[in-house]
C-alpha cells in the first residue's frame, strides 16, 4: 500500500514537474514578444511629436498669433529637451526601473499632445510640447539599455528594427498629417491631437514592465545586493576618449539630420523644384532611413570596426551636398536618395552605443551622455544656416557648412567606431 502510494506520489510529482517545465519557455516568450511590441509602438512615437508640428507651423503661428522669431525658437525645443532631460534618465531608471520610465515617457507625450493644441496659447503650447518631449527624451535614452539588457546576442537587429520603426513614424507623421487633418475638417488642433492615440495605445505593452525594476531576460527581478552593484556602478563616462568621440558623432550626425529637415525642400524650391514636388523629395530622403535602418545596425555589430559604414555615409553625404551645390534642380532624385542614406548615421550611432559599453549601467550611461552632449552640439546646426542664407542671399555658403562639417563627423565617427569599451577606457 505503502509502495503504491509512493509510486503514485512520484507519478504526481513527474507528471507535475513535465506540466511546469514547458510552462517557463512559454512564460518567457510572451514576455519578450511583448518587449519587442513594446519597443517598436514606443519607436513609432518618438518624432511625430515633432513632424507633424513641422507639417502644420504655418497653420499654428496663425492661430496662435506667434511671430516669426518664436516660431524659430519653437523648432529648437527639440534637440534642447533632449539634452536636459535625456541626462536625467540613468538615474530615473536606476530608481524606478527602466520599463517604468519608458511606461511613463508614453504617457508622458499622450498627455503632451492632447494637451498643447488646447493650451490656449503660445506659453501653453510650448509647455505641453516640452511635456512630450521629455517623454521622447527619457525613452530616447533607455530604448538601447533595454535592448542590450534584454537582447545581448541580438543588439544589431534589434536596434534595426526600432530604427526602422522610429524611422517609419518619422516619415508617416510628415506625409500623413496635413491629410488627416484636411480629413478631421481642416483643424490643426485635430490634425496634431490625433497622434496623441498611438501614443497612448504605445503605453500597454510596458505596464506589466512597470514594476520590474531592473528585470532581465527572463524576467527575475535582481536582489538587493545586485541592485546596489547596479546603482554603484557609476562610471566617469568624461574620462573615456570613445564616449566623447561617440558624442560628437551623434551632435554632427543630428546636425546634419535637421538640417537635412528644416532646409532641404527650401533649397529645391528656390532652384526651380515645384512645392510638390520639394516636398516629395524630402519625403524620399526620410523614407530611405526605414529600410537602412534595419540593414546598418546589422552589418555593424558583425563587424569589429565600424568606421569603414561611417566613411561610406560620409562619402554619400558629401556627394550630396555636391549636386545641391553644382545642379540642385537638374540632380535632385539623387541628392535626395544619396543624402537619405548620409542621415542612415544615426542608428549607426545607436548602435555603437550598444557596443561601446559591456554592461547596461555602462549602455545607460553612455547613451544618456552621447545623446545629451549631441543634441547639445546640434543645436546651432539650423540656425546658423538659416543666418547664412539670409546673409548671403543664395545656398553657396549654407551648403558649404553642410559639407565641412561632414568631415569631422567622419573622423570622429571612425573613432568611435573602434572595438573597445568605455569601461575599460574610465578605468584607465
Amino acid at each position: 500500500m505503502a509502495s503504491e502510494e509512493t509510486r503514485t506520489t512520484t507519478s504526481t510529482a513527474v507528471r507535475s514537474s513535465a506540466a511546469d517545465q514547458p510552462q517557463r519557455p512559454a512564460t518567457h516568450a510572451w514576455t519578450t514578444r511583448l518587449l519587442v511590441i513594446g519597443i517598436v509602438l514606443s519607436a513609432l512615437n518618438l518624432r511625430p511629436a515633432i513632424t507633424s508640428l513641422g507639417a502644420l507651423l504655418e497653420d499654428v503661428r496663425d492661430g496662435l498669433g506667434m511671430s516669426g522669431s518664436m516660431a524659430g525658437l519653437l523648432t529648437s525645443v527639440p534637440p534642447l529637451c533632449f539634452a536636459v532631460f535625456g541626462v536625467t534618465a540613468p538615474r530615473l531608471a536606476r530608481r524606478f526601473g527602466a520599463g517604468a520610465v519608458v511606461c511613463a515617457g508614453m504617457v508622458a507625450i499622450t498627455a503632451g499632445l492632447l494637451i498643447r493644441p488646447y493650451a490656449g496659447g503660445t506659453a501653453g503650447f510650448l509647455a505641453a510640447s516640452a511635456l512630450a518631449l521629455m517623454g521622447i527624451a527619457v525613452s530616447n535614452v533607455l530604448m538601447p539599455v533595454i535592448v542590450k539588457r534584454w537582447f545581448p546576442d541580438r543588439v544589431g537587429s534589434m536596434t534595426g528594427l526600432y530604427s526602422m520603426a522610429l524611422a517609419l513614424g518619422t516619415a508617416s507623421a510628415a506625409a500623413a498629417t496635413v491629410p488627416m487633418t484636411e480629413a478631421l475638417g481642416g483643424s490643426w488642433q485635430s490634425g496634431l491631437t490625433v497622434w496623441a492615440a498611438l501614443a497612448a495605445a504605445a503605453v500597454l505593452p510596458w505596464i506589466p514592465f512597470v514594476r520590474q525594476r531592473g528585470a532581465g531576460p527572463a524576467g527575475q527581478l535582481p536582489g538587493r545586493q545586485e541592485h546596489a552593484r547596479v546603482e554603484a556602478s557609476a562610471l566617469r563616462i568624461t574620462r573615456s576618449r570613445t564616449a566623447w568621440a561617440l558624442a560628437v558623432f551623434f551632435g554632427l550626425q543630428a546636425t546634419a539630420a535637421y538640417i537635412t529637415m528644416g532646409w532641404m525642400a527650401q533649397i529645391f524650391r528656390d532652384a526651380g523644384v515645384p512645392a510638390s514636388t520639394a516636398g516629395l523629395l524630402l519625403a524620399v530622403t526620410m523614407v530611405m532611413g526605414v529600410p537602412l535602418a534595419f540593414v546598418i545596425p546589422r552589418v555593424a555589430t558583425r563587424l569589429p570596426h565600424q568606421g569603414p559604414i561611417v566613411l561610406v555615409l560620409g562619402a554619400c553625404g558629401l556627394a550630396g551636398y555636391a549636386g545641391l551645390y553644382l545642379a540642385p534642380a537638374a540632380g535632385a532624385w539623387a541628392w535626395a536618395l544619396l543624402l537619405g542614406v548620409a542621415n542612415c548615421a544615426f542608428p549607426l550611432a545607436l548602435t555603437m552605443v550598444g557596443m561601446r559599453a559591456r554592461t547596461g549601467a555602462g549602455v545607460a550611461q553612455l547613451s544618456a551622455f552621447a545623446q545629451s552632449t549631441g543634441y547639445l552640439i546640434s543645436i546651432p546646426g539650423p540656425l546658423l544656416v538659416g543666418v547664412l542664407y539670409q546673409h548671403s542671399g543664395g545656398w553657396g555658403l549654407p551648403i558649404a557648412l553642410m559639407a565641412a562639417l561632414m568631415v569631422p563627423q567622419m573622423v570622429v565617427g571612425v573613432l568611435a567606431g573602434r572595438n573597445r569599451t568605455v569601461e575599460d577606457e574610465a578605468a584607465r
